[in-house]
């Protein structure tokens, strides 16, 4: 009953239940905004537009999956479009370039700040050259891998948030694995020459 009434509240507009929210859920929706856009500033922005988008839809949430579920699947979500934002805009700027636009290209790495609570490698390099590749991994085994492995959700979370079945979820990860060996495995032989 407890939880119905949280609800209910929030559905309400009760400023009280949204600070409860916050309480609640302000570290975790950074934590999973951190995992995909591994720059505090960028992760923090996004953070406040999940809580933004759970202010605003909260009375669209049916209950048909926990509180909970629905915030991920929203950070997920903002995290991904994100990626695609920005990935777009490098693109553009790319196309500018060849063009013989006078606009430079963003030759910087985007990986600027890494401070995850989820992975302690010992040096920055290394993290970098990690999410480097995973964010070069296809979108579904970006996210099951980032859920499961970097924010060590269960396998049936993951498949709530991702409304996917465990089954898919596991050949996901086991492919992100495998093509995160491929892409790890020619960065050092790289750097081994």
């Amino acid at each position: 009953m407890e939880e119905n009434q949280f609800l209910e509240s929030l559905r309400e507009g009760n400023n009280e239940a949204f600070g409860r929210l916050l309480v609640e859920y302000q570290k975790k929706v950074f934590n999973t905004c951190i995992s995909f856009v591994p720059n505090a500033e960028d992760a923090e922005d996004l953070a406040q537009e999940v809580f933004i988008e759970v202010f605003n839809s909260i009375s669209k949430f049916k209950g048909g999956s926990k509180l909970s579920t629905w915030i991920y699947r929203i950070s997920v979500n903002k995290s991904l479009e994100f990626i695609r934002k920005k990935n777009a805009k490098k693109r553009f700027g790319f196309m500018q370039s060849l063009l013989g636009n006078d606009t430079a290209i963003d030759r910087s790495t985007y990986f600027t700040e890494f401070n995850h609570p989820g992975i302690q490698l010992e040096n920055k390099e290394k993290s970098e050259i990690l999410f480097a590749a995973i964010n070069k991994l296809p979108e579904a085994q970006r996210t099951v891998y980032t859920l499961n492995k970097i924010d060590g959700m269960s396998y049936q979370e993951v498949a709530d948030i991702t409304q996917k079945s465990i089954g898919s979820i596991e050949s996901l990860l086991f492919r992100a694995k495998k093509n995160l060996q491929g892409l790890l495995h020619d960065y050092y032989k790289k750097e081994g020459n």
